[in-house]
């Protein structure tokens, strides 16, 4: 027996019936021999902390665009919180913990540069529109490897996709065909945006923006008054509820969710749409759409022209991995006149 087939035992023997087994995996895009030492769902994990995608997240914007202060969040520690927050409610249920993790170090590799910002400018630009979702599921099929993509599992790519609530869409989706294929997906679903929500709070009180006393006591009284306590609560109910529902769904109480709810609508109240934060992302948005109109005027110089793709997709995929201040930078170079020294 190899150390893999040890590993798939172990999962056989303590996981739930209703978590994800390596061994039984949809399956990969291309067939490939399995590794002797990792599961499925191991290989996964490593691909994508491997891949460069996951490493440009650091320069990344979370909310501040291109933040100089050391503490504020980037979208690699927002992917990293939530993977934190996600494996400790898949194990405390007894779920596929390496599932939970490839999936949750995985769901925003195709963000754009500033943040939310940059997805809706984006959108604008392409047929079809643009979502950070649907374009980290083309990285990892598509970009990564020089276009041979990282060929994950199809629990992993579908865990990806549909982890995304965006202002208004549902935390945990009601109807069963619009859920995630496994129950994993589901905890990486609601992990997102336990962790941002309570991260961003904390980055707007570093910003100056608001106070912890803002955050309203209706609110406060259901799910705490720190960020320490709102995310403690939060992550015990989903625990609890999914327990008590018998794994049926990933759950939460109508209280704590409804409490969620609001603190989300807060922060977009508050926050994310504020003239002091909106204007930033204004001057972002016109800086993606000038670049990406010189990236099409001017393919050659940076675009693979044996591609069988639109130049206008190719310059979809060319903007939306670059880094804040790589696009800070490119912008300057093209467009922010040099001084003439003699």
């Amino acid at each position: 027996m190899t150390i893999r087939e040890t590993l798939e035992r172990i999962e056989d023997e303590t996981l739930v019936r209703q978590a994800a087994r390596s061994a039984r995996t949809r399956g990969r895009e291309r067939a490939e021999p399995e590794d002797d030492i990792r599961p499925s769902y191991q290989r996964d994990r490593d691909r994508i902390i491997h891949c460069k995608a996951f490493r440009r997240l650091k320069h990344k914007t979370q909310v501040f665009l291109a933040p100089e202060g050391d503490h504020y969040r980037t979208r690699l520690t927002h992917v990293l919180e939530v993977t934190q927050i996600a494996r400790t409610i898949s194990k405390s249920l007894r779920l596929n913990e390496v599932l939970t993790e490839a999936i949750g170090l995985g769901h925003d590799l195709g963000h754009s540069p500033f943040g939310h910002a940059g997805e809706a400018a984006l959108n604008k630009l392409v047929k079809g529109g643009f979502d950070h979702y649907r374009q980290s599921v083309r990285v990892v099929e598509t970009l990564e490897k020089d276009g041979a993509g990282l060929n994950l599992t199809i629990e992993v790519r579908d865990g990806i996709l549909k982890h995304s609530k965006g202002q208004h869409g549902e935390l945990l989706r009601t109807r069963r065909k619009s859920r995630a294929l496994t129950l994993e997906g589901d905890v990486v679903r609601i992990s997102d945006i336990i962790a941002y929500v309570n991260h961003d709070i904390d980055d707007g009180i570093r910003a100056g923006l608001l106070a912890p006393e803002d955050i309203p006591l209706s609110i406060r009284e259901v799910i705490g008054a720190t960020g320490n306590q709102r995310i403690d609560r939060m992550v015990r109910d989903v625990i609890e509820q999914t327990i008590a529902c018998d794994y049926d769904a990933i759950m939460m109480s109508p209280d704590v969710y409804q409490a969620l709810e609001e603190l989300r609508k807060y922060m977009f109240e508050n926050m994310y749409l504020i003239p002091k934060v909106r204007d930033e992302f204004n001057k972002a948005q016109r800086m993606l759409v000038m670049l990406f109109e010189h990236v099409v005027a001017n393919p050659d110089r940076y675009l693979d022209m044996t591609s069988d793709e639109t130049i206008e997709r190719l310059a979809i995929d060319f903007i939306a991995g670059m880094t804040d201040r790589y696009a800070i930078s490119l912008y300057e170079k093209v467009f922010v006149p040099k001084p003439w020294f003699s």
